[in-house]
């Protein structure tokens, strides 16, 4: 069954992106077990997530909208519903903007405001500013627009606790740090990997607009910040050593990564380093969790 073919329901779950959705709800559910001591509040854990994995999804709809012409000359990205034309544009645009006032309504009302106005700017961040005008205007496209990728934790932190504390914006932001730092060499390494296709869609991604060997030099400075960055949560007693232990190990593999970037052994390994990016990631908000967790199981 070939992409075109998919049942009109499996269409409409492309729209959404839900690989990496998962992932932003992954590191949003990890903010709010951060946030609070024991198990964080359940009705704000559960419409919280829902909120803000519906609003990411509604940003996904929206960016397959904006992108609709040059996902159909990309590889990549020429599966996808709109540049198939198994969904037409205003059956998308109608699913964003129901999946996004779905979102708000529930954050507005069963959560609390700030988490509804956090979602709705990173929601706008991402699918208008990001989608619509940055991705086509600077090759430091994906360092700017990094922000609205990187709100899920401080999401999840302000759902289950209203930010009320000057210590919960700075612990959450911490998170988004670690967040904001890691998109860089994440993104970039897939955009080295498919440079020929963005150079085909006319996008500036950095290796299209300063060549290879240059964004191999800038994902290796971001990994280097991204390992100082990931030791912060430590150094404000946020968490403990063996977070400390986790972030070390797998910060060093991402530098290693990163390294053997320069001089790779195959036109594939960019893409093992963005795999492993992700794994990372993935890891890095786990033990954070154990971290959290761990006196906690001691004691018990």
């Amino acid at each position: 069954m070939t992409a075109s073919t998919l049942p009109t329901w499996r269409q409409y779950l492309e729209l959404t992106k839900p690989r990496v959705v998962a992932l932003l709800v992954f590191t949003a559910l990890v903010g709010m077990f951060l946030a609070v001591p024991g198990l964080p509040p359940l009705r704000g854990s559960v419409f919280g997530l829902l909120g803000i994995w519906l609003a990411a999804s509604s940003a996904a709809a929206i960016n397959h909208l904006i992108d609709q012409r040059i996902d159909k000359v990309m590889a990549r990205t020429a599966h996808r519903p709109l540049a198939t034309g198994a969904l037409r544009p205003a059956q998308v645009l109608a699913f964003a903007i129901v999946l996004g006032v779905v979102s708000m309504a529930l954050l507005v009302l069963l959560v609390n405001t700030v988490t509804a106005l956090l979602t709705f700017a990173s929601l706008i961040g991402y699918a208008v500013v990001y989608t619509g005008w940055l991705k086509r205007a600077t090759p430091q496209n994906i360092v700017i627009g990094g922000v609205a990728g990187a709100a899920p934790p401080l999401l999840g932190w302000a759902a289950v606790t209203n930010m009320d504390g000057a210590w919960d914006w700075q612990y959450a932001l911490l998170l988004v740090l670690i967040i904001f730092v890691w998109t860089p060499p994440h993104f970039w390494a897939l955009a080295i990997f498919r440079r020929e296709d963005y150079a085909r869609a006319l996008i500036p991604m950095l290796p299209v607009t300063h060549g290879v060997t240059y964004t191999r030099w800038q994902i290796l400075f971001y990994t280097v910040l991204l390992l100082q960055v990931s030791i912060l949560p430590v150094v404000f007693g946020m968490s403990g050593f063996f977070y400390l232990g986790g972030a070390l190990v797998l910060g060093s593999v991402f530098l290693w990564y990163a390294w053997r970037l320069l001089d790779p052994p195959d036109e594939f390994f960019a893409m093992r380093v963005f795999n492993y990016s992700i794994i990372y990631l993935m890891a890095l908000f786990a033990f954070l969790l154990v971290d959290h967790w761990l006196p906690l199981l001691l004691q018990a």
